[in-house]
């Protein structure tokens, strides 16, 4: 097959990436559009114990298997399928599903450190950046770790302060003006979000049409 269409996500956390991805593969179907995601590459933190996990930083670079997702990223591009398995925020109550990632003419890269990884910029055709304030993003990643996951408070503040802010200004917002589309998702309005993903969807149609 010909090289796929590559797309780059990338945000804080907190910016309404999950939403924004859910959003945009909705408008095709599974023989046209393929998603990796960088979370599923983290290498595993469950040889540590409770305390350790609270003080381990999932926020730098070397927390990511980075030639595993380089080397997924690559066989993509050769027209194989890889196999990965999901992350599950080191959650014991959660079984871990084998990914099945197919090869696809629009190629999704989302995660962190994206455009900080060198060899996986420069694959990406088209980079989009969301962003939020930030005590918009807090108080979102708040309700998620809060509610969704059942994390401590104070273990979310923590890491927070010492792993989340110092890593997105370091890793991801000297990116951020090289991106081809900046997001600012400041409301918790989809239908903002939809109206991005319509527009991008339209254009990459005309590419894959």
């Amino acid at each position: 097959m010909d090289k796929p269409y590559v797309i780059g996500i990338a945000g804080s956390s907190g910016s309404g990436k999950t939403f924004f991805l859910k959003s945009f593969l909705n408008h095709f179907n599974q023989e046209e559009v393929t998603l990796i995601s960088q979370d599923d590459y983290y290498i595993p933190a469950n040889t540590k114990t409770r305390e350790e996990n609270r003080l381990y930083n999932f926020d730098l670079p070397t927390s990511i298997d980075r030639p595993a997702f380089f080397h997924h990223i690559k066989e993509l591009f050769d027209g194989n399928t890889v196999y990965q398995k999901e992350y599950t925020f080191n959650n014991p109550d959660l079984e871990p599903k084998m990914l099945e990632i197919n090869p696809a003419p629009i190629l999704v890269v989302e995660g962190l450190f994206i455009f900080h990884y060198e060899e996986i910029n420069e694959l990406l055709d088209y980079k989009i950046f969301l962003d939020a304030d930030e005590p918009v993003a807090l108080e979102r990643r708040l309700r998620r770790d809060l509610i969704e996951r059942g994390y401590d408070h104070d273990d979310v503040m923590y890491k927070w302060i010492n792993h989340v802010v110092p890593s997105y200004n370091q890793y991801l917002l000297p990116h951020r003006d090289e991106c081809d589309l900046i997001i600012h998702n400041n409301v918790d309005d989809p239908l903002i979000i939809q109206a991005f993903t319509n527009d991008i969807a339209t254009e990459l149609r005309k590419r894959i049409g």
